[in-house]
């Protein structure tokens, strides 16, 4: 599992905070059948002095130890018991003041034997999903929802989207970098948020943005106040990602700083063993024609290229 940092602190303060308002919201509950029976109270202690009486036993020596250990199970059972009938006698459930745990797996900690329980591996991935800048693509683009109907090329696209589906199932450290060209509505932007969900589902920390937005991240950090202690770089995001997938390369506003923090992304990914999904409209001359050749030595030397052929799906699934 590798969620960014952000997201692994709001989680583990997220269980904090549950925890917190179990514990409070039982007392609240202990206060409400104190008040209505006292002798509650005296009951309790008796229960929590269990555990000592264990501990004693324990102590003694391990002879008619499970003797001893069932005895005073049974002393406890009996005081549970009596507990649940006062309790039921003052118009109570007998569960009233039990803890109320959001997942009872856990009990709200998030782990069960030292292994991440499946609540905490939920509530990453939403947050994961969220943090991706996939939005409302998830919603409706998955590997399940492609459809090849409009598709004239069948065997091509098949092929295409069995490779990314054995992309996604072996993705690892060094996975290769993509690079998919071709032109508008031939499900580019479809197959890129198939890949980033199901890689965010399998715990990997994906990120989805225009090439335009990422861009401009780098220019807020540029430009940021160097003695704010508190900013948090926005381009540090795109750079420590498992996945970054940059759409509509080549829409932004190609400048000399662009260019170069393109570079710096594909560089400093590339060596750390980071790879990229990047989508583009242009051909492969139009690549050449407004890239520097150190970056279009990268795309077509170091990225596996996949092409997208055929007519508009968008338009042609309008017209039927």
């Amino acid at each position: 599992m590798s969620y960014s940092k952000k997201i692994v602190q709001e989680v583990n303060l997220e269980f904090e905070n549950r925890l917190a308002f179990v514990e409070s919201d039982r007392n609240r509950r202990l206060d409400i059948a104190y008040e209505k029976a006292p002798e509650l109270l005296k009951l309790d202690t008796e229960i929590q002095k269990t555990s000592v009486k264990i501990l004693g036993a324990a102590m003694q020596g391990k002879d008619g130890l499970s003797e001893k250990i069932n005895a005073i199970r049974q002393e406890v059972n009996a005081l549970k018991e009596k507990r649940e009938k006062i309790l039921e006698a003052c118009g109570l459930d007998k569960h009233f003041t039990d803890y109320k745990y959001v997942c009872e797996l856990c009990n709200d900690h998030g782990f069960v034997n030292g292994q991440v329980c499946i609540c905490r591996k939920k509530e990453l991935t939403k947050r994961q999903l969220d943090a991706s800048g996939l939005g409302r693509l998830l919603d409706t683009q998955s590997f399940e929802s492609f459809s090849f109907d409009y598709y004239t090329e069948k065997e091509e696209i098949k092929e295409l989207v069995s490779y990314l589906e054995e992309y996604v199932e072996e993705f690892g450290n060094n996975s290769k970098s993509l690079l998919f060209v071709g032109g508008t509505g031939l499900g580019k932007t479809h197959l890129s948020t198939a890949v980033a969900r199901v890689l965010i589902e399998k715990g990997h920390n994906v990120v989805y943005e225009t090439a335009q937005n990422i861009f401009s991240d780098f220019e807020k950090d540029r430009f940021r106040d160097h003695y704010d202690t508190s900013y948090e770089m926005l381009g540090d995001r795109y750079l420590d990602c498992d996945l970054l997938i940059i759409d509509d390369l080549g829409t932004e506003m190609v400048t000399s700083y662009s260019v170069a923090c393109l570079y710096n992304i594909i560089n400093t990914r590339l060596n750390r063993g980071l790879p990229i999904i990047a989508s583009t409209n242009l051909s492969s001359g139009e690549i050449r024609k407004i890239y520097h050749d150190r970056i279009t030595s990268r795309l077509f030397g170091e990225f596996s290229i996949q092409k997208f052929v055929g007519s508009d799906m968008r338009k042609l699934s309008k017209k039927i």
